[in-house]
Formats: C-alpha cells, structure tokens, sequence
C-alpha cells in the first residue's frame, strides 16, 4: 500500500493525503462491480437513463463546492467556472440518443419470413476509466456516463492531481441512487492499476493521457484481450488560409492555444498562417497574449493559472529555451507577468515565431501556455506539415471557403477537422485519434459500440 498525495501549484500546499487500497479491498471491489453489474444489465434502459440524468443534476448542484475546488487542485481560474456547460452536454446528448444508438440492427436484405434475425449491443461488464488532471471532469464523463447507461459497471481512477474529482462523482452517483458497487471511485497506485489490467479483471480500459502511458497500459493488457481505448499526447495545429477572417482567427486561436494555461488535450500548439496574412496575424496575436493576466486562480481577475505541476511548465521552459537558441524569436515580454519567477508553476504566455521543425517546441507536445508561428505559402506546404506529427488528435483550418477545408481536412492525418473554431468537442461527433494520439473513440453512436459487444441472433421457426 503507498500513498496519494495532491500539491496544490497555487502555493505547493497539500490537498489531499490518502492511501492507496489494500489488494484485498481492490478484490472486494473488483467482485462488487460484477455483480451489481448483472442486474443493472437487466434494467430497462429508460431507468438506467433516468439515473444517468439524476447523476448529472447530483454534480451540478455541487458547482459553488467544485469551481474553487478545482482551482486549488489544478490552478484553472475560477473566472471559467468549472466544466459544466460541456459536461451537460455531453450527458444529456449520450442519454437523449441511448435507445437509438444501442437498438438492436436489423440486417437489410430479404429473408424468409420464418426467420427473425437481428444484431444486439450487449453491454461488455466492468469498465475501468483511468481519468487524467486537466479536464478531469470531461474526459471522465466521456466514457463514465455512456458505459452506465449502456449497462456496464464502472470503475473509476482519477489521477492523483484531481483525486477530489474521482470524490465528487461517487459522491453524486450515490445521490443519485446507483446500486451498490456498481460505480466505484479507487484510490489505485500506478502498480495496482496495472496488475488490474494484466489480470484480465476488467473488460475496457478507458485511458487520457500521455503517449508514454498509453504504451504501458496496453503493455499490461498485452494477451489478455481486454478492450482499451486510448487517447493520448497531441501536437495539435491550425492553418490560416489566406481567405479567412482575420480577427476571428486571431481571437480564436489564441484563446486555443492559452486557454486553461494550454493544458488541453485538443489545445492549439502550432499555427501555420499563408504568407499574405502573417505579418498581421503575428502583431495581432502577440498583442492578445500579452493581455492575460497570470495569478492566483482563485483572483476573479486571472485569466492564466498556475500549471498543474512545476515539472510540467519546465518542460515548456526547456522547449523554448531551446527554440531561442536555435533561432526562434519570442514575441511575449515576460516582465510584465510577475507570478512567473523562471521556475515552478507560473508559466507566462509566449508567442514564437522564426521557428520550424527541427524544434521540439514544434514537434513535441508542450501542454502548456507556448505556441510557434510559421508562415506558409499556401495549401500544400501547410498539409505538408500539419501532418509531419507523430500526433492526430484535432486539426483546424481558418477558411471562407468550406469546400476547401473539407478537401483538406481529407488529406489531413487527425481524429478531428474544424473548420473557424478549435479547442472544441461535439458529442454528436466521434472523439478518437490517429498516430501516437491512439485508439478507439468515446462520444456519438461510436462511443455506444465501443462500449458494447455484438450479439447475433438467427431465430428460425418451424411452425
């Protein structure tokens, strides 16, 4: 048994202390969840949805409780108010759509009337969602909510910056009257978590987070045949097109690139803009980022908090570092934003330009508040490096012209293509990867099936 511990990056204080659980007690969990989950596979949809729904107004009523919650677990300002617009969304979306995405498939062609043939989506029994920091409420309810509704048992482990998040949700599925065991929050080691996997014991591993982690995960999968849906590190860019809106595209894909100090799955880190558009768009978006104000995330005024950890914002500094004295220049002068002393969590904003691809600040994923600007002479240099990525998550295109972007977006290697916007997800819309990014996909019908197994049925009558 080891310990969790959550440092707040506001002023390195403890949030949270616990133990991690005793291999008897992940038994005993592990046990519990297969056989709450018999029965709620057994419940009709409509109930399994109503309690779904009763978990969401469960976690909205906490919102006071979680916003200043968050901000002291991982430096988000209190200013953005939590996750609960996208999260509402999600859910109501995933429950409004449950019993036509998980009706049974009838098979077209003629058959003989004697014979009744249909494919069932089954749900696959326990489903273990390993949630990370920095959406930790949206990217846990992606697969959460859908696999409850779909039958499932679920298993919970948040990541040990937002272990008060991993809290709140079994707090509100309680409240909303689950059975017993059938959701359940685990306070797991990095060891614990993988024995549970390479043991078989779970049928859907369900993981967000980095590349490296991601390789571990199905490494203790590796012949057992568990299911894992994996989505991982991004590297995601934008192409302004020498058509596009040009304050639109500015004040969007700044907001893409620093929003939530850049710690966003789907954040913008790279931006190629055409040649005729450049000058104007780097005065403009230099001139955005050096209005952020870094702080205290609880100061109703920051609009930039902390990064989750100072480990983390020095893998930012190093990246620029090393873009600067290969050539890159940066445009953000940093004295302005006192709380950023060269070290720990308080990363200023930076905007560079003169970069290219022999930088890691352009091929490697930075999760934090630094984006590199390149100028391109038109289409095809720009596809040729938003795919030079190990990385495809999202991609977004600023266009007037939305055939353009559809017939770009084709020859784009990413999960996702947006067009005039990015730093978004739509639930109605696969979210899945390419590449390092991973596998699998959560959200729309897909999420459905991937949450589910396929049963075939051939009934034929003699009578």
């Amino acid at each position: 048994m080891s310990e969790i511990v959550c440092i707040s990056p506001i002023d390195g204080s403890v949030v949270d202390r616990r133990p991690t659980l005793s291999g008897s007690a992940i038994e005993a969990a592990l046990t519990a969840a297969r056989q709450a989950q018999r029965e709620w596979a057994a419940t009709p949809l409509a109930e399994r949805c109503a309690k779904a729904l009763a978990f969401l107004d469960a976690m909205l009523a906490m919102k006071d409780e979680v916003v200043p919650e968050l901000a002291w677990q991982m430096g988000r300002p209190v200013r953005f108010g939590g996750e609960f617009g996208p999260m509402t969304d999600r859910v109501r979306y995933m429950v409004a759509n449950a019993e036509a995405f998980l009706a049974p498939l009838v098979p077209a062609g003629a058959s003989d009337a004697s014979i009744r043939r249909f494919i069932r989506r089954e749900p696959l029994g326990v489903v273990f969602t390993i949630a990370p920091w920095n959406y930790p409420y949206l990217t846990a309810v992606n697969s959460v909510v859908p696999a409850l509704v779909a039958g499932n048992a679920v298993l919970l482990k948040h990541a040990a910056q937002t272990i008060l998040v991993g809290d709140r949700f079994q707090m509100a599925m309680d409240r909303a009257g689950l059975p017993k065991g059938l959701f359940q929050t685990l306070a797991l080691s990095h060891e614990d978590t993988s024995r549970i996997i390479s043991a078989g014991a779970v049928d859907l591993v369900c993981f967000t987070g980095s590349t490296a982690a991601g390789q571990v995960i199905e490494r203790a999968a590796a012949g057992t045949f568990t299911n894992v849906g994996l989505e991982l590190g991004g590297k995601d860019p934008a192409y302004v097109r020498a058509d596009a809106n040009l304050e639109h595209a500015i004040e969007n894909l700044v907001d893409g690139a620093f929003y939530n100090s850049g710690q966003c799955c789907c954040g913008i880190e790279r931006i190629y803009v055409h040649e005729s558009l450049y000058d104007r768009f780097v005065e403009g978006a230099a001139a955005l980022a050096a209005k952020y104000v870094l702080g205290d995330p609880r100061d109703q005024a920051t609009t930039l908090g902390p990064m989750a950890q100072a480990r983390l914002a020095q893998v930012v500094r190093d990246q620029t570092a090393e873009a600067l004295a290969m050539g890159a220049k940066a445009l953000i002068d940093t004295t302005p934003f006192a709380a950023d002393r060269g070290e720990g969590a308080y990363l200023a904003p930076q905007v560079l330009v003169d970069v290219d691809h022999r930088m890691r600040v352009m091929t490697e994923e930075s999760f934090g508040p630094v984006v590199g600007i390149m100028k391109v002479s038109g289409d095809e240099e720009a596809l040729k490096l938003m795919n030079d990525s190990v990385y495809g998550l999202t991609a977004a295109i600023w266009t007037s012209d939305v055939d353009a972007a559809q017939a770009l977006g084709e020859r784009i290697e990413t999960g996702t293509v947006f067009m005039n916007r990015c730093d978004y997800l739509d639930p109605g819309l696969a979210w899945t990867g390419v590449k390092d990014t991973g596998r699998g996909a959560t959200l729309s019908k897909l999420g459905y099936d991937a949450l589910t197994r396929p049963k075939s049925f051939h009934l034929r009558s003699l009578a």
